[in-house]
């Protein structure tokens, strides 16, 4: 089992808390990164949104990948899983950009591919947004140019959303065949892109069976390719105590949420511009991604079952979230990554 956890570049993930002792800035964020080498995570997820969905739109947060570069040239050993929407980069200039910044890591940089959902964001910002399956038609294209200008150069092509006539990218990504590709999504669309065109699927936080159901599922589409067996992660809020009463006065700190919080607004639409296979709650809504569901909340053995249930079923990855992040991550690290190493 490998661990990562999101970079918290919103300055935390509750909604009901103001300040979590996490800032959006570079300072913690570096800091954070520099810790969790030590403390034996494997992978940071670093989120691309021009605005804050979590603490509202006119709180801060950072850019994702001027942020990936700096943490590339700070850190010796993680890998650094950032964030793109097509939407807003040309693939032709992002094929570039993140073959310079997997060699200032030494080839830690990975993909992380989301079709955007957030539609006043793109308007604030001037990009094009256009209905779902329209976008991952766009997100289609835009994989395959990336995915060709890393591996050769005169590549020409026109589809529908992109051109691009005799392109040289050099120098190469030091990662091969390149970097390894992510994305998630629970539509047909997205699982048809994600197993044709990516290295690894992310889910958001659920029931082991349920993320089981999705790794069969998504095995299946990839063998019908005749294509290699994908890598499988899990979103997860951790929540580690020494008795289970801590647990929950814990958890009901965090899920003491209002439907007026300053990132409610931007939900709704995170709702209205996904396909999700489940409703979501009002307590979902408290942490992002619905980590929760996951269960990584409990004694350092109940986690420790929780995580032995989803290995069984076949996740590679864990995705954490956490609050306060780097207190809590040491938590996590003595109670539960350095007991199973």
């Amino acid at each position: 089992m490998r661990y990562g956890y999101w970079m918290p570049v919103f300055g935390g993930w509750l909604r009901n808390v103001e300040d979590e002792n996490m800032r959006a800035d570079w300072d913690y964020v570096k800091t954070l990164a520099q810790r969790s080498e030590d403390l034996g995570y494997d992978l940071s997820l670093i989120a691309e949104l021009n605005l804050n969905d979590i603490k509202g739109e006119e709180a801060p947060s950072l850019d994702a990948w001027s942020t990936a570069a700096a943490l590339a040239a700070v850190t010796k050993k993680i890998e650094l899983m950032v964030a793109v929407r097509p939407t807003f980069h040309s693939p032709a200039l992002l094929a570039k950009q993140a073959a310079n910044i997997d060699h200032i890591s030494g080839g830690r940089l990975s993909l992380n591919v989301v079709s955007s959902w957030w539609q006043d964001e793109a308007k604030k910002y001037g990009v094009h947004f256009e209905q779902h399956d329209d976008r991952y038609a766009r997100t289609a294209e835009w994989l395959h140019v990336v995915d060709n200008l890393w591996k050769q150069d005169h590549f020409t092509f026109e589809g529908k959303f992109y051109k691009v006539t005799d392109s040289i990218l050099q120098p190469k990504p030091v990662s091969r065949p390149r970097p390894f590709i992510y994305a998630g999504g629970e539509s047909e669309a997205a699982k048809n892109l994600i197993a044709a065109q990516c290295d690894g699927y992310v889910m958001h936080g659920d029931e082991p069976e349920a993320i089981g159901r999705r790794i069969q599922d998504l095995s299946q589409r990839r063998e019908k390719l005749g294509l290699p067996p994908m890598k499988f992660g899990v979103a997860a809020y951790s929540i580690v105590r020494n008795t289970e009463q801590e647990v929950k006065k814990e958890l009901e700190r965090i899920t003491n949420v209002q439907g007026s919080a300053a990132g409610y607004k931007n939900y709704q639409q995170w709702l209205a511009g996904t396909q999700l296979e489940n409703q979501v709650s009002l307590q979902d809504y408290s942490v992002s991604n619905r980590g929760l569901r996951s269960g990584l909340t409990g004694t350092p053995d109940q986690v420790a079952e929780r995580i032995a249930a989803f290995e069984a079923v076949g996740v590679d990855l864990f995705l954490l979230q956490c609050s306060p992040q780097l207190e809590e991550m040491q938590r996590f690290s003595e109670a539960v990554i350095q007991v199973l190493a």
